[in-house]
């Protein structure tokens, strides 16, 4: 009986259907998904607790952080494909944000700032739930 090395895949062990880009689209539009609801729910609370004002500034952190996530998710499906640096227009969007809050007096850094981060509390809660709620067998 040959011995198999169970390190490196085989016909028998990999599985046609099996594609990482398509689980990459589901995970980017989970992400993207989660980031929108996150948005909507504490746009609606910072409404609420301080001023419409405020939860503007927040909103407008947070698209620029949606549409960071968006350029960035596009760079790492390019990942091997195109030679060049990733993350450097998003981080272009974020420095522009940050002087615009910073020079336009009806527009507030923090919560334009915490707006932004809006995209990395989409990660965590995704993450988290991934940890806690592990399934019991892969979905394909």
């Amino acid at each position: 009986m040959p011995v198999i090395d169970r390190q490196t895949p085989t016909a028998e062990t990999v599985s046609p259907s099996v594609d990482p880009m398509r689980d990459y689209y589901r995970l980017q539009r989970t992400l993207l998904l989660l980031s929108l609801s996150l948005t909507g729910i504490i746009f609606i609370c910072v409404w609420t607790a301080y001023s419409l004002d405020t939860a503007l500034n927040y909103l407008i952190g947070a698209i620029v952080g949606i549409v960071y996530l968006k350029l960035l998710a596009r760079d790492v499906a390019q990942l091997g494909l195109v030679h060049k640096r990733m993350g450097n227009r998003g981080m272009g969007l974020f420095v522009i944000l940050i002087v615009v809050a910073s020079q336009w007096q009806k527009m507030h850094v923090l919560p334009a700032f915490l707006g932004f981060l809006t995209y990395k509390a989409a990660i965590i809660a995704y993450m988290l739930k991934s940890v806690l709620t592990p399934e019991s067998e892969p979905r394909y």
